[in-house]
């Protein structure tokens, strides 16, 4: 994908305001290593600025309120509450409340989460990660376009895009079994809206003129047909998902936590294995009835935390950590749009996009791969630089080099696919390509060799960590692919709350 993203959020440029509850003055504390204990109420109001080449500029806000009552189990929380709200000039938004806490329900932990997420562009590469061919110069214009070599077959820079609007809704609850053994249910929906790029509202007030003697270069061509239109075409993508719809889900599993703290730890083991139940009770905009997508889904997590060197205090300076993971349908049929959600025992960020971006596979392409299962890890080292204090408030500065690797485990059968969304009868993607594809165009230039479906997408980089009372993180990563089919951009760079994992 050609992105270019800048988030300027850098704490010069911050208005951060941590605030404590007005109490009672007594004796400050200290914990096992020396830092003053927390109590009460505190948080951080952080403004953000961003921009992007597609979805233009963008300006919201963030917080999060923590509660640390006496600060008997600092770095522990009592309460959590996270609230952000931004938009673009392009309409790609991020609406979104979160609550987390073990103390509003003595003995258990409960976790609530409602967000709108609309996106004018979302990311759509093909099915089953490197078959589906990636052409740089298909989307990627440069006002020198026609007299570069290799860029004279340029489309439109959203080919690779499609118009997608998320709603979320969920609640999860865990309790004890035994020690660090628990059991986790969760209830939730989903409701997807998907449509065709809106180009009139993309393009604003540079229309598409090449016949004018001056016109805007970068107005998007009405009539040139998207990857996603191409898919429904071919009857890769069926009449009764092309359009979204709503999905009630039960989840249940359980999980294995032996981690010091559950932001930055600095050692321990967190390991989950849950099924999650996903029904679909109707279509968006009135389309055809989605029932036949009710599907069964196993996932599986496994993190380290492995502390590898200690200062003159006792404080932790060096992690190794790593997660491992995995995402298979069991039963049913899952809609394409639900195939790049990473499902989650406790949604604790705003994306679960899978796999490729900044919340899977870092320096990839996001949705790189698309497929009904799929497997990935992430590997890292995790160096606390440096401690201090302003005012009363603790922060640290810490940098992590990485390794990410993901791959396909069960992927689309293309020509089954077909034979079962398409009006007519093809035996195969191949006869529907040629039977409804511009003259000229050829197969190849869309798909690779299906044996190329499980070669390893692989990425490394470094991100940069700035952390407040061991709960707040500023992380800001950067990542580069290890084949160009990933990103011929060669990197990424994300700006988010708190670790990967």
């Amino acid at each position: 994908m050609k992105k270019y993203s800048l988030f300027i959020l850098l704490y010069s440029l911050f208005i951060v305001l941590p605030l404590s509850a007005k109490r009672n003055p007594k004796p400050q504390e200290v914990d096992s290593l020396g830092r003053k204990i927390k109590t009460g109420w505190n948080f951080g109001i952080l403004p953000s600025v961003a921009y992007d080449a597609d979805y233009g500029f963008q300006g919201g806000v963030l917080t999060n309120v923590y509660f640390y009552g006496d600060g008997s189990q600092y770095p522990e929380y009592i309460h959590s509450l996270y609230l952000e709200a931004a938009y673009t000039t392009k309409h790609h938004g991020i609406f979104r409340f979160n609550y987390d806490s073990k103390y509003l329900i003595p003995g258990y932990r409960l976790t609530l989460d409602a967000t709108y997420l609309p996106d004018a562009m979302c990311d759509f590469y093909g099915f089953n990660g490197y078959q589906a061919q990636y052409n740089f110069s298909w989307h990627n214009w440069k006002k020198d376009t026609a007299k570069m070599p290799g860029y004279q077959d340029y489309r439109t820079r959203v080919f690779y895009k499609y118009k997608r609007d998320l709603i979320r809704v969920a609640g999860d609850i865990e309790g004890t079994i035994y020690h660090n053994l628990k059991w986790n249910a969760g209830i939730g929906v989903l409701g997807y809206l998907v449509d065709d790029c809106d180009i009139s509202m993309l393009n604003g007030k540079n229309e598409y003129h090449p016949e004018a003697e001056k016109w805007d270069q970068k107005a998007l061509n009405p009539d040139e047909q998207l990857l996603y239109d191409k898919y429904k075409q071919w009857g890769l993508i069926g009449r009764d998902e092309m359009n979204g719809g709503w999905h009630p889900y039960l989840r249940a599993g359980i999980t294995y936590d032996t981690r010091d703290k559950r932001q930055g730890p600095d050692k321990g083991i967190y390991t989950d294995l849950f099924f999650t139940y996903t029904a679909a009770f109707n279509a968006a905009y009135g389309q055809q009835a989605t029932a036949g997508y009710n599907h069964l889904r196993f996932n599986f997590t496994f993190r380290h935390y492995v502390p590898c060197f200690y200062d003159k205090n006792g404080q932790n300076r060096i992690t190794f950590a790593y997660r491992l993971g995995v995402q298979n349908l069991v039963a049913g049929l899952s809609p394409f749009y639900m195939n790049n959600y990473m499902n989650t025992l406790f949604i604790q960020r705003v994306y679960y996009e899978g796999l490729g971006g900044g919340n899977s596979i870092r320096g990839m392409m996001a949705n790189r791969i698309l497929a009904n299962g799929f497997a990935f890890a992430n590997v890292e080292f995790r160096f606390r630089v440096v401690n201090f204090d302003i005012g009363r408030q603790h922060f640290y500065i810490g940098l992590n080099p990485f390794f990410d690797l993901g791959l396909v485990t069960q992927p689309y059968d293309l020509d089954e696919l077909v034979r079962r969304n398409s009006l007519i009868d093809y035996t195969s993607l191949r006869d529907a390509f040629y039977d409804n594809n511009e003259e000229g165009e050829r197969f190849e230039d869309y798909f690779n060799d299906p044996k190329d479906v499980y070669m390893p997408h692989m990425t490394a980089g470094i991100g940069l960590k700035i952390g407040m009372n061991e709960n707040f993180v500023l992380s800001a990563d950067w990542g580069m692919p290890l084949n160009r089919q990933d990103n011929q951009n060669l990197a990424n760079f994300y700006v988010k709350m708190g670790y990967l994992f």
